[in-house]
């Protein structure tokens, strides 16, 4: 039994992937740099949208009243600090796998990527014992994970979060994307205004990335988050598209006879449709990054598990100790030699 053992062992340490083979299979080239500041630009974008909407909102009460229209300005900001500051810092404060690595820098993310997994079980532990009601994780697999944390293992704990994420929070993901799909859905179906629709999309769609990033314990890199931002500022050109185009009018003038000649019902079936086509397109729309993002996520954290088993090429540090040592083994051999051979010496 311990001979197939061994076998098996010898057998995947022959298997194992070199962080060469890592690098070609899975690397692609990258400027983090790059990535980070359109990041921010998108961030902006985004912001700079949703402060227009909410300035010509105040601007419109104050045009009516002065007073009013100071109160709303308040109310505005306010809005605007927990409908798009803090979901943004929340999300870009949450850290991420370092996956898109080279041999130079594959063990300090190796390092990286422990330290996260062990905080995303802090986390998780942390949530299940302290908010109930939720469900959000699996109690037993939690219990596990506890256990391995405070052993220090840290196979116990990847084993513990690969469960979590395969179950779980699976489900847990898709009830935050349904829940939102159906909110981005409902609000447009009852503005019926292109830039509300617009403006709720975005809203909508930076919650919903919020609450699954918070879920998983992390967030997608740099470079994958840009284009999720940039599919929310997609959405809500779209959305805002939607509101300006009369789709219920088209679809009434195909409805018949009776329709037409009962204008009454023709302008009734005209707002449904509008309504119910609008908010139908504006909660798909959600459900798209919704999936997006949990797609990023679960791509990221294969590869850091794969990362995690690639084979390393020795450091230039741990070359010079390998020199050190055969430098020592050399003078203690030559001492040997002196005191049995001191004459040959």
């Amino acid at each position: 039994m311990s001979g197939k053992k061994d076998k098996k062992e010898n057998n995947e340490q022959q298997s194992k992937m070199t962080i060469y083979e890592y690098e070609e299979k899975y690397v692609k080239r990258q400027n983090v740099r790059h990535a980070s500041f359109i990041l921010k630009m998108l961030a902006a974008v985004i912001g700079i949208f949703l402060f227009t909407c909410l300035f010509l909102v105040a601007l419109r009460v104050y045009d009516i009243n002065l007073y009013a229209g100071i109160a709303v300005s308040v109310v505005c900001v306010v809005i605007y600090i927990f409908i798009f500051v803090v979901p943004l810092v929340k999300i870009l404060k949450t850290d991420y796998f370092q996956t898109n690595v080279n041999s130079q820098s594959a063990r300090e993310a190796k390092k990286h990527n422990r330290r996260v997994r062990r905080n995303i079980a802090e986390k998780m532990i942390d949530f299940n014992a302290t908010v109930e009601g939720v469900g959000w994780y699996d109690d037993k697999v939690v219990v596990e994970m506890a256990a391995s944390l405070n052993r220090g293992d840290d196979e116990g704990i990847k084993d513990c979060l690969t469960r979590l994420y395969a179950d779980s929070v699976k489900k847990s993901a898709r009830s935050i994307i349904v829940k939102n799909a159906v909110k981005s859905g409902m609000f447009s179906a009852v503005s019926q205004n292109n830039t509300a629709d617009a403006a709720i999309i975005a809203v909508v769609n930076l919650q919903m990335i919020k609450d699954i990033v918070f879920l998983y314990g992390f967030r997608p890199s740099d470079a994958r988050l840009v284009k999720i931002f940039a599919k929310v500022i997609q959405n809500s050109l779209v959305a805002y598209g939607l509101g300006s185009v009369k789709i219920g009018q088209g679809v009434a003038q195909t409805i018949g006879g009776a329709a037409k000649g009962i204008p009454i019902l023709g302008s009734a079936i005209s707002v449904l449709v509008d309504s119910s086509v609008q908010g139908l397109a504006n909660g798909t729309l959600t459900a798209v990054i919704g999936y997006q993002t949990i797609k990023y996520l679960n791509y990221e954290y294969k590869l850091q598990n794969i990362l995690d088993g690639v084979e390393l090429e020795d450091t230039e540090e741990e070359f010079n100790e390998a020199c050190e040592e055969v430098k020592e083994e050399l003078k203690s051999s030559a001492k040997n030699a002196k005191k049995v051979y001191p004459k040959a010496v």
